[in-house]
Formats: C-alpha cells, structure tokens, sequence
C-alpha cells in the first residue's frame, strides 16, 4: 500500500486560494472538504460508468441487479419496486429486458400461487460483480494512500457529516409549516 504524505497540492487547492480572494470569510477547510467529495464522487462515477460501458450495462440494468444481489438473488418484482422507488410497470420492463439477456429469470413462487420470484442467474451475476469490481478496486486504489487508522477516522468524520444531512433530509420532509 501506498501512503501519500499530506503536504501535496490538488486542484482543489487552487480553487480554494482562487475563491478566498474573492470571498475572504470563505472557509477554506468547509470549501476543500466539499469540493474534494464532490471530485472524487465525479471521479468514481466517471469509472462506474465506464466499466459498464465494458460490460455492456444500462445504469439502470446495474442498479436492478444491485438491488437484487442484495436481497441475496431473490425477490418479487413489487420488492424491487419499493427498492428501486419505481412503478411496478417500470420494473416490469427491466426485467423483461434483464430475462431475455439471461441475467435474470422469473418462476412461479413456492408460496404464493399468484405470485412470480425474480431470481438472479449465474451469468447476472457474474457481469454485475465484473462491474462492481471495477469501481471496488478504484475505491480501494484511493483509499490505500491512507493508514487503516487514517481510513477509519475518514469514515468517522463522514458519518457524522452524512447524519447531520440525513438529519436535514428528515426535518425537511415534515409535515408543513415546520
């Protein structure tokens, strides 16, 4: 693995130095750190979507079988639905697409005559981790230029970030008025 030392210069050190002298109250330590995720959030976007390019995935083909992947291979297309925040109409041709390239395959359910299971196939699954392994492998590229300390620390710091924004998401979707 490889550290690097802190020290170094970014870009997002010049878009600092360039705001602060037209913003002198600006924070620089608020702007850096905001304007760092959103570059590497950029960045590990611009991979995703070049290693599904690789494997011939839609995003959204990727996120079906992500969410299905998560429910251990199996669900029903209503689960899928409230998984993916999509009318079941919309599932359903996902999956209809999914099934005639093999990635996916629908059967009658063991429990519920009226109901279908949505299974992930081994050939689903396999182009799914491709692709995750991909981003997986950036994601651990730019993370080994940190200890394990320095990793966990990082992940500290954002999680108290993500609640404090998930906080706000939560008090904004109240009843109005409040």
């Amino acid at each position: 693995m490889e550290h690097t030392e802190p020290g170094g210069q970014d870009w997002t050190d010049g878009h600092v130095n360039r705001w602060l002298e037209v913003l002198p109250d600006l924070d620089p330590d608020i702007e850096g750190a905001v304007t760092r995720m959103k570059r590497i959030t950029r960045h590990l976007r611009r991979i995703r979507e070049i290693s599904l390019a690789d494997y011939a995935l839609e995003r959204h083909e990727f996120d079906t079988l992500h969410r299905l992947v998560a429910r251990a291979g199996r669900a029903t297309p209503s689960e899928l639905a409230t998984d993916l925040d999509l009318a079941p109409a919309s599932v359903t041709g996902r999956l209809d697409a999914l099934e005639r390239r093999g990635f996916v395959r629908r059967t009658p359910s063991t429990t519920d005559r009226r109901r279908v299971d949505v299974e992930l196939t081994e050939a689903g699954r396999s182009t799914w981790l491709s692709a995750m392994d991909v981003v997986g492998d950036e994601e651990y590229r730019l993370l080994a230029t940190l200890s394990a300390e320095e990793r966990r620390t990082l992940s500290d710091l954002l999680r108290r970030v993500a609640l404090a924004a998930e906080g706000y998401h939560t008090a904004s979707a109240g009843p109005p008025g409040r």
